[in-house]
């Protein structure tokens, strides 16, 4: 947990479970209350291997519980070679990192500069 701009935001771990199904989101949606944090941090590692495949539904799915619960959510690595596979990957993210429910970072330093406004 760290404080960053007055939110308390969850990092979680590289290693762990993965986030691979739209019911998996509630054990991570779960662990966000249970640390009264008021957003949440996701590395890529953490997500299952159909996640960034937007055919597979379960990105926007799960972004959607995020939403409804209003818990913002970053999600944390390189997604070059994922965008690179798909021009509608490219415009979710782009289009994501526009508002404020969630965002696509290449790390905790560029989720930190954007929430303290120094970002790049």
């Amino acid at each position: 947990m760290e404080e960053i701009a007055r939110q308390r935001l969850l990092f979680f771990a590289e290693e762990g479970r993965l986030l691979a199904s739209t019911g998996d989101t509630n054990d991570f949606i779960s662990d966000v209350w249970s640390q009264d944090a008021d957003m949440t941090a996701i590395p890529l590692s953490r997500l299952g291997p159909d996640f960034l495949k937007l055919s597979t539904r379960l990105a926007g799915e799960a972004i959607q519980k995020f939403v409804n619960y209003g818990i913002p959510l970053a999600i944390l690595g390189d997604v070059t070679q994922p965008v690179a596979q798909s021009g509608a990957l490219r415009d979710f993210i782009y289009e994501s990192n526009k508002g404020k429910a969630v965002w696509f970072l290449r790390d905790a330093d560029a989720l930190r500069g954007r929430l303290t406004g120094t970002a790049p």
